[in-house]
């Protein structure tokens, strides 16, 4: 059992009175705001009390926190970028980020290329099961629950179930496999995600091994000496208290995870299994009849929390691409998945921001996890690790490039420079 796990609950009567999940993590940034360990927090709120419209929002007074607590389960924020382009990556004041594991992943990768302070940031993750777009969360609302989604108040994805709870006390739930299996639900990139618990932030927190305690606790891992500095802040100032979790509480945690790591491994096998049985000139052949849906309309570009290019090189006048021409030559979705893939964090953003329904995720995740295994990286976990194409390994430099006959390149090119 590791001595960095703990089951938290919060002392904070005002916080227990506001928020009905136990308010732990809420509690423990409001004793830090007070005792000035941060100067803000990054959260998500329902905006106007819309909870399909949350936005990510910079807090900086302990009171306005109870808003943002719980999860927003029909939101699809952008937080990493919202640190990055409207807080000048948090270079200006110390923050506190509360997110999912894709939003943490994506803001350690835009750390190691300094486009985000890394001392100022205090990263809290979340347990993550997935998240249901908008648009699409209210058309299971309607047709599946049979409910107005304006009276849901709460919702969970979790144990292979969507819950929800309404304003008159009740709650449903639907089985999540047969929702998915009509092709409705979470987030593609959600249900092939197989990274869970965000052991990687400063602290990892969610309700997995609380089973056998009151309503109520939070199981939190301390990742960093930031986290320990949060969690012992919150104990010594009588803001939360925290004990060691049982064997049992360790393990149904461990348990929860790997079952939902199996199912999301399961989607994988469902959706890049074709594809990989696919011959080369077959896939090939797929993936131009995606890319030809294109609009370029850049949206895939603005929405990714790994661009951060100031001056793109297929904006029209960089002459990469030529203007106006509809679909845009393969190039473009090329030229980004060779740009990001290796550091892709399966967010999601980009299909989100799709007005063509392109299957980008797919893409994107598919080539993510094949790089990963040749250069040993997963993006996002650790701080330390440098992002891959700085380095060249022995088995990346003896692949077969899917799209490209570097040979006959060559050729071309010493038949160029003869005839010169």
């Amino acid at each position: 059992m590791s001595d960095n796990m703990y089951i938290v609950r919060s002392l904070d009567k005002s916080i227990l009175e506001a928020v009905p999940s136990g308010g732990v993590v809420t509690t423990i940034l409001k004793c830090a705001l007070e005792k000035g360990i941060i100067d803000g927090v990054v959260a998500v709120r329902a905006k106007n009390g819309d909870r399909f419209s949350g936005i990510p929002v910079l807090l900086s007074m302990p009171e306005e926190l109870a808003a943002s607590a719980g999860s927003l389960h029909f939101s699809i924020p952008n937080i990493a970028r919202f640190v990055k382009e409207y807080l000048d990556g948090g270079t200006s004041m110390k923050l506190a980020v509360v997110g999912k594991p894709c939003d943490i992943r994506a803001i350690i990768e835009l750390q190691k290329r300094q486009q985000i302070e890394r001392e100022n940031l205090f990263l809290i993750g979340l347990n993550c099961t997935g998240t249901i777009s908008p648009s699409e969360a209210r058309r299971v609302l309607r047709e599946e629950f049979g409910v107005d989604p304006a009276d849901v108040i709460r919702e969970d994805i979790d144990s292979g179930k969507l819950t929800i709870f309404l304003k008159d006390g009740t709650r449903k739930s639907i089985d999540l496999k047969k929702l998915e299996e009509d092709s409705k639900g979470r987030r593609d990139n959600c249900r092939r995600c197989t990274t869970k618990i965000p052991v990687f932030a400063d602290l990892a927190c969610g309700k997995w091994g609380t089973e056998d305690e009151d309503e109520g606790a939070t199981f939190i891992e301390v990742g960093s000496d930031k986290g320990r500095l949060l969690l012992n802040n919150g104990v010594e100032n009588g803001c939360i208290e925290a004990k060691k979790p049982t064997k049992n509480a360790v393990q149904l945690r461990s348990k929860h995870e790997e079952e939902e790591v199996r199912l999301s491994e399961e989607w994988r096998e469902r959706d890049f299994g074709p594809i990989m049985e696919m011959s080369l000139e077959e896939r090939f052949e797929y993936w131009k009849h995606e890319f030809d849906k294109c609009i370029k309309c850049y949206g895939c570009r603005d929405a990714c929390p790994i661009c951060y290019c100031e001056t793109c090189l297929l904006e029209a006048d960089r002459e990469f691409l030529e203007a106006g021409v509809i679909p845009p030559n393969a190039l473009f979705p090329l030229t980004r998945l060779a740009h990001v893939a290796d550091s892709c964090v399966g967010c999601g953003q980009c299909q989100d921001a799709c007005p063509m329904d392109l299957p980008l995720s797919k893409l994107f995740t598919l080539l993510n996890s094949q790089l990963s295994e040749v250069f040993e990286y997963v993006p996002g976990m650790d701080i330390e690790q440098g992002p891959p194409l700085f380095n060249a390994m022995t088995k990346e430099l003896q692949i077969d490039d899917t799209f490209l006959d570097i040979q006959a390149i060559m050729k071309k090119e010493k038949g160029s420079s003869k005839s010169r």
